[in-house]
This record gives C-alpha cells, sequence and structure tokens, in this order.
C-alpha cells in the first residue's frame, strides 16, 4: 500500500498560453469581451501531502457527492450533471464531481466520459482538455484502482472572484453575448483507499460556466487562479 493517496483533482498538466485564448486570466475582463474565443489556462500539480488522518465523517447531501452517486449509462459513478439555472449552485455541483471519483466502479473512461456530459454544447466555448487533463494517466489510474481507491467531496463554500464582479459592473451588457461566469468553490476532499487507508485535503477551483437564460448551466472551462 503506497504511503500517500494518489489523488484524481491534484493530478494536471500546464499548458501553454500560446495555446490557448484565456477568458478569465486578466482581470476577467477578457472572460466578457472576448467570450467567442474561450480557451482557459490551468496549471494544477499534485497535491499529496499529509494523507495520514482518516475521515472524520461522511459528507452531509448537501453539500456533497459521494463516491458512488446515481451513474448514468457508460459513467460509472460519476454524477450527472443537475438542470440548474443558478451558476453558484451549478459550480458547487461541479467541483464536487470533480474532486469525486471512485475507482473500484469506474473505469478511466467511464470517468472521462461522465465528466464530458456537463460540458457545455456550444463547441466555440467549451475547452475539453483543462477539464479532462484533471483525470490521471491511464498508468496512475490503475495504479489508484490496484489500491481500490476513491474519494467523496464536502463543498463549503462558492462565490464570484471579486475581479469578475468588478468587470462585470464595468460592462454589465457584455455577458449577455455568452452568459459565462466565473465560479470559485473550495472545499475539501476525502479519500480512501485499502487496507483503511485515508486522508483528506481543502481544495480550491474556480469554473467557469455557462447559464444562459432559460436554460440548465454547463460547464465551460477550469480557470487560472484569480483574485477571490
Amino acid at each position: 500500500m503506497p504511503k500517500q493517496p494518489l489523488s484524481l483533482s491534484g493530478y494536471g498538466l500546464g499548458w501553454s498560453t500560446r495555446q490557448r485564448v484565456t477568458v478569465i486570466a486578466i482581470g476577467l475582463a477578457v472572460l466578457l469581451t472576448l467570450a467567442a474565443t474561450v480557451a482557459l489556462l490551468t496549471d494544477r500539480t499534485t497535491a499529496d501531502n499529509n494523507h495520514a488522518a482518516a475521515p472524520s465523517s461522511q459528507p452531509s447531501s448537501s453539500t456533497a457527492t459521494s463516491a458512488g452517486p446515481t451513474a448514468s449509462a457508460g459513467a460509472g459513478s460519476v454524477a450527472k450533471p443537475p438542470q440548474l439555472a443558478d451558476p453558484v449552485a451549478f459550480a458547487k455541483a461541479a467541483a464536487a464531481m470533480l474532486w469525486s471519483y471512485d475507482t473500484l466502479t469506474t473505469s478511466r473512461d467511464q470517468q472521462l466520459a461522465g465528466m464530458r456530459a456537463w460540458l457545455t454544447s456550444e463547441t466555440k466555448y467549451a475547452d475539453w482538455s483543462s477539464i479532462a487533463a484533471q483525470v490521471p494517466d491511464p498508468v496512475l489510474w490503475s495504479r489508484m484502482a490496484d489500491q481500490d481507491q476513491y474519494a467523496t467531496t464536502t463543498v463549503t463554500e462558492a462565490h464570484y472572484p471579486s475581479r469578475f464582479k468588478e468587470a462585470l459592473a464595468d460592462d454589465p451588457s457584455a455577458i449577455t453575448e455568452a452568459y459565462i461566469y466565473a465560479v470559485t468553490v473550495t472545499g475539501k476532499q476525502q479519500i480512501v483507499w485499502k487496507k483503511s487507508g485515508a486522508g483528506a485535503e481543502d481544495r480550491s477551483i474556480t469554473l467557469a460556466v455557462q447559464c444562459r437564460p432559460n436554460a440548465s448551466c454547463s460547464l465551460v472551462s477550469i480557470a487560472p487562479s484569480v483574485v477571490p
């Protein structure tokens, strides 16, 4: 058994800024003015320190997803996207989905399929690469599966970053082009692996979500770090 769990949501790759046009970096004004070319940067590294203590309790149903939510066809244990019109509520659900997994019941391909169901259908805005990069490569996923590793998530808070609110206040009508909102979500991920191994990590992520009027929200991208 490894000394530390292999964290799904802590895993990520860095992307060149020349490969993507970001809509949320630089004060998030770009999100409002150049929404037609959404592509965001994320630079996440594996965070697998201090996984010695077991989780004290199961997350409540109002703020967390379990490691085995109701499965959709071909998606294993990945939660289905909820039909929500509120960007903050949807971002909380999306973050919980990204931070939760179960290698006992879900293959890597199923994990990716389940996550893709959350993605906006508007391809000119969708940044699938930043979302798919949250899933480890096949070798690492296999190592996690060998340890029967799974994770549950408790979402504690979500809000619009200050730079997004400032940009929106400067030009309220700009949001109506693509209806893409930036939301920062914080929470705690609880990881369990076989032979009673367990640990917990604090999590924070900024998501770009699309919530057009009279339609359910969808996930656009994972954003770089912004001022909370």
